[in-house]
């Protein structure tokens, strides 16, 4: 039985104005699928990257990657997900905008009931994002309580739940921010130190506040434009972890300067590797969940536009005209 929806799409890449709704069919799950309604959809700066053509995708493209909602039907196979689930998911192929969509239940995960729909969805690329992180993508030397790591963006959706789930593991985190408004959300919500990178330099902040030692890692998802001044902040064997490219992405650069600047380590992540497999997804979910449900991270929603909206929601975005997560309600 095939029903409607809305999704909406692109035809070809460009600017928000490229966006616009149409009525695809859905059908029934297939094996190892769900078809899920959604309450709530995830805004990221992944799919500003797919809009536009940095990332490539086959056209037309239905856009978005995150969502919760109630799983209507299940596939063959699927025994983790049952009909009436409350359910949130951060997953590939791109198809969150949208009323109802069928989709692999790999990275769908069942929605804790302390957990509202609103949230789930706001939570889960950039919560599992931010679980990689500080959990997965650390230095060769380790990161203990007490130590320094670099995090820009701090505002950000990922920015402010990094500063919260940084502080519970009593790592002392620099947040950089593009406004004082900014940097004082950071600190609000755990950074031990905030840096307004419009008016200050960063990199000499940062040498100050760590008595010239430098940090352990840089988090960055800006690329470009605080590429160089990132790797200035690490103290040797420091890792430079870049997992966006919010300014564009990094230009080609000479390996030698990584030993010219202390041995440093350069890795470029993405939370698809990290969510492979049922049970890996499931495992850092957990992780987010419990954090999440403890009140050690708290999940920060301050723009919520209609599905209708969607042009408006992706130019503030790419303004930096929004701060902790976006939603968008079908």
């Amino acid at each position: 039985m095939s029903q409607s929806s809305r999704a909406v799409r692109i035809h070809r890449t460009g600017g928000p104005e490229e966006m616009v709704i149409d009525t695809v069919a859905v059908g029934e799950p297939g094996p190892g699928q769900v078809r899920i309604r959604h309450h709530a959809i995830g805004l990221n700066f992944i799919d500003v990257y797919q809009r536009t053509g940095l990332y490539n995708n086959p056209l037309p493209l239905q856009l978005g990657m995150e969502g919760a909602g109630v799983v209507e039907a299940v596939g063959e196979g699927v025994t983790h997900l049952k009909v009436g689930d409350r359910a949130a998911y951060a997953a590939n192929p791109p198809g969150s905008y949208c009323d109802v969509r069928v989709m692999p239940a790999m990275n769908v995960c069942k929605l804790p009931d302390a957990i509202d729909f609103e949230t789930g969805a706001a939570m889960m690329l950039k919560g599992l994002t931010a679980q990689y992180l500080l959990k997965k993508t650390r230095p060769v030397e380790g990161l203990e309580p007490g130590d320094f790591v670099l995090f820009h963006a701090a505002a950000g959706g990922v920015g402010l739940i990094a500063c919260q789930w940084a502080k519970a593991l009593g790592l002392q985190l620099i947040g950089t921010a593009g406004s004082d408004d900014k940097c004082a959300l950071a600190l609000a919500h755990g950074a031990a130190h905030a840096i307004n990178y419009r008016t200050e330099n960063f990199v000499e902040r940062v040498k100050a506040i760590t008595a010239g030692k430098g940090v352990k890692v840089v988090y960055d998802s800006v690329g470009k434009d605080t590429w160089e001044g990132s790797l200035d902040c690490l103290r040797p064997f420091g890792l430079m972890a870049s997992f966006g490219n919010a300014s564009g992405p990094v230009a080609p650069f000479a390996p030698g300067i990584l030993g010219a600047k202390g041995s440093l380590y350069v890795t470029r992540q993405t939370l698809f590797t990290h969510i492979s497999s049922r049970a890996a997804t499931q495992a850092m979910a957990d992780d987010l969940f419990a954090v999440v449900t403890s009140g050690q991270v708290k999940i920060r929603i301050d723009q919520r536009f209609a599905l209708t909206d969607v042009q408006a929601a992706h130019r503030s975005l790419e303004a930096r005209a929004t701060t902790g997560c976006t939603i968008l309600l079908p």
